[in-house]
This record gives structure tokens, sequence and C-alpha cells, in this order.
């Protein structure tokens, strides 16, 4: 019978399981807005973070393997099996919950067809996935022990793996190698968004030295558990000869770090007193320089209890540092914050549940601890199990497990729907995506005539085929197309603001596609009742019930609404942001593009692009008159 720990353990681990798979099937059914935090402002989140701290525990893997076969340290073998294991779960946990932080997971195998060979993440995918191929076949002969497998055909199939042992190794450490650096690598493109505290050029470095470091700590944490769970521990010497190894790698990481910091002129900024260098003054004192410290105590190390606490604070620091990097102190407008959804921390948490419960699987079945003897026990037949006196199973056999993981799951899914909005319970509407006010969505004050007559217009600098020949009032203004076509201050107006309520001096694209996914009614009901003489007017445009199914269409009273011909007519919801952009933005940045001689005006990135912090309206694109000014830029 199992311990009551690890049956306690195996409850919580499914339970957070169940609420996972819930959450999951909210994810692909209803999309990412319906189950995250996330928006177009804030992309990155709770799950690569996560994904950044599987690998780093993962680091064991290729460590031990190198320590074995390349440094012939044999000593290190009884942890080798092990060590393989957490990196399969660990790789397997990042490939899985990419399944859910993709926008399109049907599509995760196109790097396999599609070759991107200038991108960093073409190389992470690549290099993760045969990394994960290399950890299967380095594992396969510990499943294949089982006597489940005892039919010829496995057992040649063991004995050729075993044969590959020494190639699988080498290809292991070096694509662990490749893809623990380059995922370092991926933060190099961005150093507006990463705090200066945690960007580095040397981050390459920086994850490899730690993931090293966090592996074995990792390894020293597993020894503890596997004694604590299943008797199977690891000798006292072994842990305190990986605890102290990690801790010098953990003081390399410590160097490489702070010496950089300091010769790019960036720590004083960790004595700012902002919470950014609180947190990073916590994380190297609290979660790096106390445990490698302490470990170079000889009486520390000799302590069980004090290489459990070593290793636990090293294990902290590395995902402080991964989790800050990749999500807690990255940039993001304050008008746009990020907080993750209930559903989106469920599925981070429910990945390694997951694995959690395939390492308890594999340790119980598998000869995974080789420092001990394995002999599965045979299992009772059920005849021995019933006791037909009192009609209940002596020992818990697979329909007690059934029924008890059963009865977790209706508990928890009852739980999670009880959680749900009930918008999001019936899938009718997703949660809210509101826009971001545009950054560049401010006014320019120009005296046109010298008479101190100030006219004040939006923001130009991406539309840069409207020419500003000459103000005089801010009733009065000629403008010309660079084909030298004369624009009506209406016409140009109303290229990108259409509908302007009355009275307004410009509409920002976001006051009415307010929301990036879903169209939002741009009706005023109070406006128009106040103008019909109060409630008195609902019959005005109401037949019947006052609804808005029963309400009348705009063109019905408003005569000069109505579209052009072959056009819809015209709709009070105004389409999505995205939809919107991609409408009417892009066609006439197409048909611009042909008018400038620019062809990046129409690409992508001609709008989807980072503005750095300190730009100014004086950067402004504001074209003059002159053809010859105009020809040169």
């Amino acid at each position: 019978m199992e311990k009551r720990t690890l049956s306690l353990l195996k409850d919580v681990l499914w339970a957070v399981v169940f609420a996972g798979l819930f959450a999951i099937i909210l994810r692909l059914g209803l999309g990412l807005g319906a189950a995250t935090g996330l928006n177009d402002a804030s992309p990155w989140g709770l799950w690569i973070a996560f994904k950044l701290c599987f690998v780093a525990l993962a680091g064991g893997g290729f460590t031990l393997a190198a320590l074995v076969y390349v440094f012939k340290l044999e000593s290190y073998r009884p942890v080798l099996r092990r060590a393989i294991l957490l990196a399969l779960l660990g790789y397997g946990s990042f490939i899985f919950s990419l399944l859910f932080d993709l926008g399109l997971p049907w599509r995760i195998y196109m790097p396999i067809i599609s070759w991107q060979h200038h991108s960093v993440m073409f190389e992470i995918a690549w290099c993760v996935m045969l990394y994960f191929s290399v950890l299967i076949m380095e594992f396969g002969p510990v499943i294949l022990e089982h006597p489940w497998f005892q039919s010829p055909l496995f057992q040649k199939t063991a004995r050729a793996l075993h044969l590959m042992t020494p190639v699988l190794i080498i290809a292991g450490i070096v694509l662990s190698t490749l893809h623990q650096s380059s995922l370092g690598a991926l933060f190099l493109i961005m150093p507006h968004r990463v705090h200066p505290l945690w960007y580095s050029p040397l981050i390459p470095v920086l994850f490899f030295t730690s993931a090293i470091a966090a592996g074995l700590m990792a390894l020293v944490v597993d020894g503890f558990l596997s004694e604590k769970l299943f008797g199977r521990g690891l000798t006292d010497d072994l842990l305190a000869r990986m605890a102290k190894n990690g801790g010098f790698v953990l003081w390399l990481y410590l160097g490489i770090r702070l010496v950089d910091l300091t010769v790019r002129g960036v720590l004083p900024g960790a004595l700012d007193g902002s919470w950014q260098s609180l947190w990073f003054g916590a994380e190297i004192l609290i979660g790096g320089i106390l445990p490698a410290a302490l470990l170079l105590v000889p009486e520390i190390r000799s302590r069980r209890a004090g290489l459990l606490t070593c290793s636990l604070l090293a294990i902290a620091g590395v995902i402080s540092q991964r989790m800050s990097l990749s999500m807690l102190t990255m940039w993001r407008p304050e008008s746009a914050p990020y907080r993750p959804s209930l559903f989106e921390i469920v599925i981070a948490f429910a990945i390694p549940a997951a694995a959690g419960l395939i390492y308890l699987l594999f340790s119980q079945h598998l000869k995974v601890h080789e420092e001990t003897s394995f002999e599965p026990a045979p299992a009772p037949s059920l005849k021995e199990r019933f006791d037909p006196h009192t009609r209940v199973y002596r020992q818990p056999g697979w329909q007690y497990q059934l029924v008890r993981r059963s009865g977790i799951a209706v508990l928890v899914v009852a739980l999670a729907v009880a959680a749900l909005p009930s918008a999001e319970a019936g899938g009718k509407t997703a949660p809210a995506s509101p826009v971001q006010e545009s950054r560049g969505w401010d006014t320019i004050t120009i005296d046109g005539d010298g008479d101190g007559a100030a006219v004040q217009f939006p923001h130009l600098e991406h539309h840069e085929y409207v020419r500003i020949l000459q103000l005089t009032s801010p009733d009065s203004v000629q403008q010309k197309n660079v084909d030298g076509t004369q624009l009506s201050r209406t016409e140009v107006c109303q290229t990108c603001h259409h509908i302007n309520p009355p009275e307004d001096e410009g509409t920002a694209c976001s006051d009415c596609h307010s929301d990036n996914y879903v169209p939002q009614s741009i009706f005023n009901h109070t406006m128009h009742t106040a103008a019909h003489g109060g409630n008195a007017s609902c019959v005005e445009c109401h037949q019947g019930e006052h609804r808005a199914q029963t309400a009348a269409a705009c063109v019905d009273c408003h005569e000069d609404m109505t579209s052009e011909p072959g056009e819809a007519t015209f709709s009070y919801l105004a389409p999505g942001f995205q939809d919107a952009m991609h409408e009417n933005c892009r066609t006439c940045h197409e048909e611009q593009a042909g008018f400038l001689g620019k062809e990046d005006l129409a690409a992508c990135s001609t709008c989807h692009y980072n503005l750095p912090d300190d730009s100014s309206l004086a950067e402004a694109a504001i074209w003059t008159s002159d053809p010859e000014t105009d020809a040169g830029e």
C-alpha cells in the first residue's frame, strides 16, 4: 500500500491536472483571450516564464551525462538515470506548454517545413525537438527493462539503444548547450523591453551556467524527495559533492553577471530604491551569494538540512532570474498592464503537476534509482484484494483509484465552472481585450500665419502622403495629395476620422474601435434620447418593446449614412481594432506606396514596430511643400 504522504501528493497533483484540463479546453475552444490576461502590448506572460524555468531545472541531464561519459566520473552514475528523467520531463513540459502558448497551436510543426535560419526561434525549435528525441532514446532502455517488455523485439531495441549511448550522450550535450544559450540569445533583441539589471550582452552565457547550477541543485532536492517518498535516497557524500559543484558554478554565474553590470555602469541602479532594485538585491543575495557561500563551509555540507536549504535557495534564485527577465520586470505600458488570469495560472501549474505524476509513476515502476535493487512485486489477483465478508477491497485496486480520481475530477471541474464569468461559461463572448491608446495620438500646434492663431493637427508621423501647404486659420486649411490632387479639409480628415461626433475636433481610432477583436457599438443612446425629448421619444426609434432588436436602422433617419453602391449598409458596430486597421489603414498604405515610391509603406513593419521611450513629437515626419525637398527625402 502507498505511503500516506505519497497518496496525498498524488491527490493534490491530480486535482491540479483536472483543473488544468478544464482550462485547456477553454483556451483551445475560445482562444487566448478567453483564458489568459495576455494582450498585444504584453504578448509574453506566465507560460513563457514557466517554460524557461522547466528548461533550467532540466539542466542536470546534460550535466550528469558529461560528468559520467566525458569526464569519466563514475561516482555520479547512480544519479544519471534520474537526471535524464528530469530532463525528459522538463523538455516535455516545455513542448507541451507551447500548444497553449502559440496563437495557432495546430501549426507547431511549421519550423520543420519552413526554415528561417536567420531566426533565433528557429534554432531553439530544432534544438528542443532534437534534444527531446535524444532524451527519449537515452531513457528508452530504462522503460524496456520492465517485465512488460521482455519480447525479443523490445530486447533487441534495448540493446541497440545501449550501443548508441555514446553517440546519444554527445548529441544531447551539444544540443542542450545550444538550446540553453539560444534561449538567452532570444533576449538580446529586446534591450528596450528588459530591465537594465537583468539585460546583458552575455545572457546566453548566463543561461548556460545557471542551467548547470540549477540542474545540479534540482538533483540534490530530488535525492531528498526520493528518500521521503520511496525510501531510495542518495548517499550523503554524493549529495554533498553535487551541491558543492553546483555552488562553484553558481559563483561563476554570479561573477559573470555582476562584473558585466559593473563594466557597463548599470550596477548602481541596484541602489535606486525601486522595487526592481529590491527584487534584484534579494535575488542576488538570498538566491545567489548566500547559498553559494554556505556551500563552501564543510559543516553546512555535512548536514542534510543545510544541503536542502542551500539547494532550494539556489533554485529559487535561478527561477527568479528567468521569471524576472521574461515577465516581472519587462517593460509594459501602464495603460495595458498584464495580469495572469486564473485559468492561465491553472494551466501553468497543471503542466508541471502532470510531469510530477509521470515522475512518480516511473519512479514506482521502473529502475530509475540505480543504487537500489529493483524487483517489481507481482500484483495480487482481484480475488486476494476483495473481502467477501465486508465486501470491500483489502488493498486499493484500480477500481478504487478510478473512483477516487473521478471524485476529485468532479469536485475540481465544478469549482472551475463556478469560477467562470457567466459569458465565458456560455461560450458566447470572450473577455474584453481593450486597445491601448495610441502613443502617437498627440497634437502638434502650428502657428500658420504668424499672427498667433494656432492650429492643432494629429500626429502625422505615419501619414507622409498628406502635405501641409498653407495654414491660415483653424477653419481654412488647404492640403494636397502627393499626386497634386487638391483635397478639402473634410476629405483629408475623413481618411481616418470618418465618423466624427458633433463638435469633435478629431477622434482617435481607439475611441470607436476600442476592443482589439470584438466589434463595439458606437451608438450614443443618451444623446439621441436627449435630442428627441427624453424618455417620451422612445417611439421615435422603437416599434414595440424598447430593445435593440426593435430599433430603427441608422439610415432611416440619417440619409447621409448610406453606403456606396455595392457596399454594405452602415453599421453602428465598429469592427475590432485589428480588423479596422487591416481593412482601412493597410489598403490606404498600399495605394499611397505607389505615389510615394516607397514600397516599405505597405510593409507590416510600418505599423508593427516599437518606438523608443524617448521619442518626441519634434521627431515627427512633417513634410514641406518644396518638391525638391520632398524628392530628396
